[in-house]
C-alpha cells in the first residue's frame, strides 16, 4: 500500500511550506514526499511558503547541532529506557536550559526531534535560550485534521517561528525484555560481560529488542532521506535525539567502523556541532559559552 500524505498548501504550520509524512504512513521512506523548507536569499530567515522542492547549493555552508537529551527520570534510577517514554529530571531540565545557552548564537532554522518527550523536552527547553527568540512549534501531521486544527494563519508569527518535526525514526534503540529493569540488577542476572554485549555491540540486540545496527538502519535513513537536503540547501538545523540514534548518526558523518562507534559515548545535554559544506561534513566539538564569540572556541568532542 502507498504512503499517504497530507498537505494543506495556504495557512497552517504549513506557512513554512513543509511536508512530511504522516504518522500513518505505510512507507515512511518513500519517495512520493520529501520534507521542504523554504526560505528566503537573507541570513536564515524563514519566507512565507513558496511551493516548491529544496534548491540544493554545494558553496552554502550550514550548520547541525546534535543534542542528546538532557537526564531522564529513568536515567536517574538506572532503568533501562529504550522506547518508552519518560520525561526529564529537574537536573534534565537543567542540562536542556545550558545546552540552549551554549548554542544561543547558532542559527536554527528547523528542528527535528525523536517523538519521545525527553528529546522533545530538550529541544523546546533549549531553544528558550536562543538569542533569536523564535519559538518553536510542532508540527502536527498525523492526520488531515491534526494538521488544519494546529494551522498558524499569520505570517508575521509564522516568521517568528521555527517548525519542530517528530518522528520515531529518531526514537532511541528499542531495548526489548530489558526496558524498566535495573541496570545493575541486570547485570548481576545476567553478568557484566553479557549486559556489555547488549548495550555496546554493534549487531547483538538485547532479547526482543534492536540491536545499534538495526536503530542505525532506521536513523540513518531518515537523517540522509529528510534531513540532510535541508543542510544541503544552506538551512541550520538542530536534531534532538538519544544516546544510540545519534551515535548512528555520528558514525554516517564521521565514517565511524562499527568497531569504532561502539565505544562512542553520547553525554545527557551536550551539543555537538557540525559544519556542512561542499558536499562534507566538518566535527566542531562542543561549544564552550553563551557568547557569540565562544560559539566558536570549540572544545574537544565530548562525548
Amino acid at each position: 500500500m502507498a504512503a499517504t500524505f497530507f498537505h494543506q498548501p495556504v495557512a497552517g504550520l504549513n506557512g513554512w511550506g513543509i511536508d512530511v509524512p504522516s504518522f500513518g504512513s505505510s512507507r515512511i521512506f518513500g519517495k512520493l514526499l520529501s520534507t521542504r523548507l523554504f526560505f528566503n536569499s537573507s541570513y536564515h530567515k524563514l519566507q512565507h511558503p513558496v511551493l516548491g522542492s529544496i534548491s540544493h547549493d554545494s558553496s552554502t555552508e550550514s550548520s547541525l547541532i546534535l543534542i542528546r537529551h538532557g537526564e531522564s527520570m529513568w536515567n536517574e534510577k538506572n532503568l533501562f529506557t529504550g522506547c518508552c517514554d519518560v520525561p526529564l529530571t529537574k537536573r534534565g531540565v537543567e542540562e536542556a536550559i545550558e545546552a540552549g545557552k551554549r548554542i544561543s548564537y547558532i542559527p536554527v532554522d528547523l528542528i527535528f526531534t525523536s517523538g519521545l518527550i525527553r528529546a522533545k523536552m530538550t529541544a523546546m527547553l533549549a531553544m528558550t535560550q536562543h538569542q533569536e527568540k523564535k519559538v518553536p512549534i510542532i508540527v502536527h501531521n498525523e492526520s488531515e485534521q491534526a494538521t488544519l486544527w494546529s494551522g498558524v494563519y499569520s505570517e508575521k508569527t509564522t516568521n517568528q517561528s521555527i517548525p519542530v518535526i517528530t518522528t520515531w525514526q529518531l526514537n532511541e534503540r528499542m531495548y526489548g525484555d530489558l526496558q524498566g529493569l535495573n541496570k545493575k540488577d541486570i547485570a548481576e542476572k545476567y553478568g557484566k560481560e553479557q549486559v556489555r554485549e547488549w548495550r555496546r555491540s554493534y549487531d547483538i540486540s538485547p532479547p526482543n529488542g534492536e540491536s545499534l545496527e538495526m536503530c542505525s538502519r532506521r536513523a540513518v535513513a531518515y537523517f540522509k532521506d529528510f534531513i540532510e537536503p535541508h543542510l544541503e540547501s544552506g538551512k541550520h538545523v538542530m536534531v534532538a535525539a538519544h544516546a544510540n540514534s545519534l551515535r548512528s548518526i555520528i558514525m554516517y558523518l564521521d565514517r565511524l567502523t562499527p568497531q569504532e562507534v561502539t565505544s562512542l559515548e553520547m553525554s545527557t545535554g551536550i551539543p555537538l556541532l557540525y559544519i556542512y559544506k561542499e558536499g562534507k561534513f566538518s566535527s566542531r566539538g562542543s561549544p564552550v559559552g553563551s557568547t557569540e564569540a565562544g560559539v566558536y572556541a570549540y572544545t574537544q568532542v565530548i562525548i
